[in-house]
């Protein structure tokens, strides 16, 4: 039976804008009837793959995700000396093998070099792109049909096995995605607050204008977030095609960047980074199920306090479903609570590789 593993984590930002909508303020939602801040999936994914943590862990395993194939193509091969016009038609004939080039309706010199759509590119077939490329300038000549055969089904590519790719043009090689990932809800009602900024002129005597520069103003908003991860390791390792020990660093490194890196939106103004202080892990082959609605009634303060009473609003949700559905047998399981200082991280990554913990 497929093996999943759930991650549960809460997370507390303070005054942040983390994910804008189009009207520059922090997205939300509704739930419960009442309003809520919101992370979208795409925001954390993004921060996930593209963290210094991430590449650290998986070094020589992230593929690139791209429209401007073409372009850095059509560059190697003039450096190498080809002439623009060669090196134009050439690059052309090998990106259009990834998907349909834009047309040149914008005016840009290489603007019909890119493809409308983005692509993922693994380290595999990265490395098959520019060997042809080099191979075409030293040669001075245009590509065969075989030699076009630059994509592949099987790769290393940690982020395309992960969060999956799909390629219009070439449905061959798409990857389905073993990972999914929730939009992170606030556990609270919360609501968008504005701040009205200024900016003053350092050269400005004030002996005629002593008003500020510039002045705007910016959304924000503070919260407790719930955040849910499905991953479907089985999916993974097939992806991974099979390699063990990639699929342990994968996994790993996932959990590790999903509790400890958040989202860049506005980190300048706001210096909003937050590790998770609960982070609840578990592995088996039950049908995944989130545990959001143990926030369906907006969590408060009283008590212990919001955190506290958060864990206890999930570790409840938790434990009522495992007793309707599975007479109270839990899955297996691994946690760390900082609140408490309970749990020890480098066990919880270990059992969610499934290498060791609970």
């Amino acid at each position: 039976m497929t093996t999943f593993l759930q991650l549960h984590m809460l997370t507390s930002y303070p005054p942040a804008c983390l994910n804008r909508d189009d009207l520059n303020r922090p997205k939300t939602a509704v739930m419960g009837g009442v309003p809520r801040l919101r992370v979208s999936s795409q925001s954390l994914k993004r921060a996930w793959r593209t963290s210094e943590q991430f590449e650290a862990g998986l070094k020589g395993h992230m593929g690139t995700r791209t429209k401007l194939m073409g372009v850095q193509i059509y560059n190697r091969m003039v450096k190498a000396g080809v002439k623009e016009k060669d090196a134009k038609e050439w690059a052309q004939e090998i990106a259009g093998k990834f998907g349909a080039l834009k047309s040149k309706k914008d005016g840009k010199p290489l603007n019909d070099l890119e493809i409308e759509q983005l692509a993922h590119f693994s380290p595999e077939e990265e490395t098959a792109i520019n060997a042809l490329a080099d191979r075409l300038a030293a040669d001075k000549r245009k590509s065969t049909e075989e030699e076009l055969n630059l994509l592949r089904e099987h790769h290393t590519a940690v982020d395309i096995a992960l969060f999956g790719r799909m390629l219009a043009d070439s449905p061959r090689y798409n990857t389905e995605a073993a990972c999914q990932v929730a939009h992170a809800i606030t556990v609270h009602r919360a609501a968008v607050e504005d701040d009205y900024f200024t900016a003053v002129d350092d050269l400005n005597t004030r002996e005629v204008d002593t008003g500020s520069a510039h002045i705007g103003e910016q959304g924000f908003g503070a919260g407790l977030f719930y955040s849910c991860v499905c991953l479907d390791c089985d999916l993974l390792s097939e992806n991974l095609g099979g390699t063990v020990e990639l699929t342990k660093k994968a996994i790993k490194a996932l959990v590790e960047t999903a509790a400890t890196v958040a989202p860049t939106g506005k980190q300048n103004s706001f210096a909003t980074r937050a590790w998770s202080p609960y982070v609840l892990a578990e592995r088996g082959s039950r049908q995944p199920r989130g545990l959001s609605l143990a926030f369906m009634k907006p969590v408060n303060e009283y008590g212990e306090g919001m955190i506290a009473n958060a864990v206890t609003a999930l570790d409840t949700m938790r434990t009522n479903l495992d007793k309707v559905y599975h007479s109270g047998q839990p899955l297996p399981t691994e946690s760390i609570n900082a609140l408490n200082g309970e749990g020890d991280f480098q066990a919880l990554l270990n059992f969610a590789a499934g290498t060791g913990g609970a």
